[in-house]
């Protein structure tokens, strides 16, 4: 079976919840292989670090639209946090802070969305 396949497959039974699970698994995968990697793999750091920045503003943009059926509260702190993460990423790509909070974020999150 191809990728495509599988992802088409897998989309479809899938629940939001189980894909920003796992959308926020790959990012923090990303962010964890490259936290302690030398200057000269930036250009992987500071795509895991992008990719990361993307999905959160992508998170906070679907709460900021009026058809979005989560709590208003819920929906700002998710657009607080969206806002926190870019200016940490900021950070980190400068090398003023280490992955570490970023990477302990995106854990907490995920640890909110496992159904268990």
């Amino acid at each position: 079976m191809s990728y495509q396949a599988y992802k088409t497959a897998s989309s479809r039974t899938e629940d939001p919840r189980q894909t920003e699970y796992r959308l926020i698994g790959e990012v923090t995968r990303g962010l964890m292989e490259v936290k302690d990697a030398p200057k000269t793999e930036i250009r992987k750091k500071a795509a895991a670090l992008d990719r990361n920045r993307r999905v959160w503003s992508a998170f906070a943009a679907d709460c900021a639209s009026d058809h979005n059926n989560l709590p208003e509260s819920l929906r700002a702190g998710i657009i607080s946090l969206s806002i926190f993460v870019s200016k940490e990423t900021s950070s980190a790509m400068r090398g003023e802070t280490d992955l570490d909070t970023l990477i302990d974020i995106n854990r907490t999150i995920m640890q909110g969305l496992s159904p268990s």
